[in-house]
């Protein structure tokens, strides 16, 4: 069946492509695509936020411009990079604490992940009662108030909601989980526990980053070394510039006559349009 289909697409292609006007038509649609490609590997990538790890600055139904330019470029900054036979980066720009970076999942080299840089090269990192410490100075941290959001799977989580200010005086919110302590089970070993709230000191490696997200007791990244861990400066994609588009999606999945769908589409949220990040 597939290859019947194959075969009457092909003959349609040829068909078309045998009258003139569809060459012209045929080359324009080429060269809109080869535009397309080029624009999403050196200029901006679209993105769309899929988990709550970077709440309250990302939500889920963020649509955002990725900049590829601001750290210059690898294999992973265009489509199916990973395939190609080079490493490093060309026209690098220096990664700042503070920034948000998309970035190959270093396990697999292909999954977009979205986190906030945390460490530089030859950091020390480590977190004490929730308070990051950078070569062992503190971040400041203060309490401004509460953040509710519904979780994915559609329940109402509340949050404490504070300022964070980094040794660059760069100031932005993270939230932890009134309801939850931040103890998680080790994935090495069941028997052992880990607190996302109080880690070991990791020592970030040359040519590598330790990334959090902003939603601290609810997100998979540098902490957890068997996870996400160190990532290598390869695998940055580009900095998040801009949400362009922003969409609230139903607590619950839509059901129609027994038959359950995904999330609907609630509301454009049109306060968030255009934030830079």
């Amino acid at each position: 069946m597939n290859t019947i289909l194959i075969i009457s697409i092909v003959v349609v292609i040829i068909y078309l492509l045998s009258k003139e006007k569809m060459i012209e038509v045929f080359k324009t649609f080429i060269f809109a695509i080869l535009i397309a490609v080029f624009l999403r590997s050196f200029a901006f990538e679209p993105f769309t936020i899929p988990s709550g790890s970077m709440k309250p600055n990302l939500l889920v139904g963020d649509f955002l411009f990725v900049s590829k330019f601001s750290y210059g470029f690898s294999k992973y900054s265009v489509p199916y990079g990973r395939y190609l036979p080079f490493s490093g980066r060309i026209f690098f720009n220096n990664v700042e604490r503070g920034d948000i970076a998309v970035f190959k999942y270093p396990g697999d080299n292909k999954t977009d992940y979205i986190k906030r840089i945390i460490g530089l090269p030859g950091d020390t990192v480590r977190v004490n009662e929730g308070v990051i410490y950078i070569n062992d100075k503190p971040f400041r941290k203060k309490k401004v108030g509460q953040f509710e959001d519904f979780h994915r799977n559609g329940y109402l989580e509340k949050f404490d909601l504070y300022e964070e200010i980094n040794d660059k005086n760069i100031d932005y919110l993270v939230i932890d989980n009134t309801e939850f302590d931040g103890i998680i089970p080790s994935n090495s070993n069941q028997n052992e526990i880990f607190d996302l709230n109080n880690t070991r000191n990791y020592t970030v490696p040359s040519g590598h980053y330790f990334v959090m997200g902003d939603n601290r007791e609810h997100s998979s990244d540098s902490r957890i070394l068997s996870q996400v861990g160190f990532v290598k400066e390869e695998n940055l994609v580009g900095k998040a510039a801009m949400i362009f588009l922003s969409i609230k999606y139903s607590s619950k999945k839509l059901s129609i006559l027994g038959l359950t769908f995904g999330k609907y589409p609630e509301k454009i949220r049109i306060n968030r349009i255009g934030k830079l990040l």
